[in-house]
């Protein structure tokens, strides 16, 4: 199991691999084509650790077959109550669900972005617990989709984000949004790309949001901060997935790499929660910190205990959990 905690890509399909016994049993479940079913049926249907299994044979599949899984998890995975839909472009991947704070008054926004390796993934997936917890707590919150790599360039990623809070600044009265008071959060691959538009002006300028407008980020176990060094990192189980979102171009890589955007201006306030079992996770994060601090930025990096990549995510916003207090805090102090 230690190598499903490490990895840092795909756990909001992986979640769904997690949930059945074994790995002919998921891919009847998840109803996949005979292609992408056969290779998870002879390798994983049998003995072993299934789970870890799958998770390694779904890393050799095609792009198409991984989008498929995430595409079947995500059918499964039902809309928070009071979420509603919105298109904040004209691609069918630019969409984003809002759900307003049980205030009155105009609310900070706090928008997750959700993981997969830049290749996977959907907004309702993960979003658990996480809408009803904000919002009671007078959040308004959004949970966002946007263009999947290989059809789109992790640079479009983040600009998506940004398009995708414009939207919801454009909107703000109608969700009782304070247009000027918006968080970031992001999981895992999010994580890289909520960092990367909270650290590079450029893609919220583009988008036509001041810079000023963004006011923290929330980073959940996350390893792409310097993406260079993770790239060759002995760690890193799933490089596969990173060559196909930065590619070999070192300049490119670095462009992409929140730690090399480090100076200032920054999102003024930083909580970074990388799982404490995850070294590299941990220390990237502990990098990205202290570079945010030497430029003038507040960071503060906290390891979360006995948990792993996938649970910190899916546990933020339940009754004692280590993690969302230690949320409920920064965004209390912003």
């Amino acid at each position: 199991m230690a190598s499903i905690s490490r990895g840092i890509a795909g756990t909001v399909a992986f979640s769904a691999i997690m949930a059945v016994a074994g790995g002919h049993a998921f891919a009847q479940r998840a109803r996949l084509s005979p292609e992408c079913r056969e290779p998870i049926r002879a390798q994983c249907a049998y003995g072993g650790d299934r789970r870890a299994c799958i998770i390694r044979v779904m890393q050799t599949l095609s792009d198409a077959c991984r989008k498929q899984i995430s595409a079947a998890a995500a059918s499964r995975a039902p809309r928070a109550q009071g979420l509603s839909e919105f298109a904040y472009g004209t691609d069918p991947a630019q969409q984003l669900d809002v759900k307003r704070a049980a205030t009155s008054a105009p609310a900070p926004l706090l928008v997750f972005i959700h993981g997969g390796g830049w290749s996977i993934g959907d907004k309702t997936q993960a979003v658990g617990a996480k809408a009803d917890h904000f919002t009671a707590r007078g959040f308004a919150f959004a949970s966002l989709n946007y263009r999947l790599v290989p059809q789109a360039t992790v640079e479009q990623q983040a600009a998506d984000i940004a398009a995708a809070i414009a939207w919801l600044r454009a909107h703000a009265a109608d969700h009782g949004i304070n247009p000027d008071r918006i968080i970031v959060m992001g999981h895992s691959a999010g994580a890289h790309l909520a960092a990367l538009v909270a650290s590079d002006p450029s893609f919220l300028l583009a988008a036509g949001v001041p810079f000023t407008a963004l006011k923290g980020a929330v980073l959940l176990d996350g390893a792409g901060y310097d993406v260079p060094t993770q790239m060759v990192s002995p760690k890193n189980l799933v490089g596969g997935m990173y060559s196909a979102a930065f590619g070999t171009n070192p300049a490119r890589q670095k462009a992409l790499s929140p730690l090399y955007h480090a100076a200032a201006p920054n999102a003024a306030a930083w909580l970074i929660l990388p799982v404490a079992a995850r070294s590299d996770s941990t220390a990237k994060s502990q990098a990205l910190a202290a570079a945010l601090n030497r430029n003038g930025t507040r960071a503060t990096v906290t390891p979360v205990p006995d948990s792993s990549h996938s649970q910190l995510n899916h546990k933020l916003g339940t009754v004692g959990d280590f993690a969302t207090a230690q949320v409920d805090a920064f965004l209390a102090a912003i």
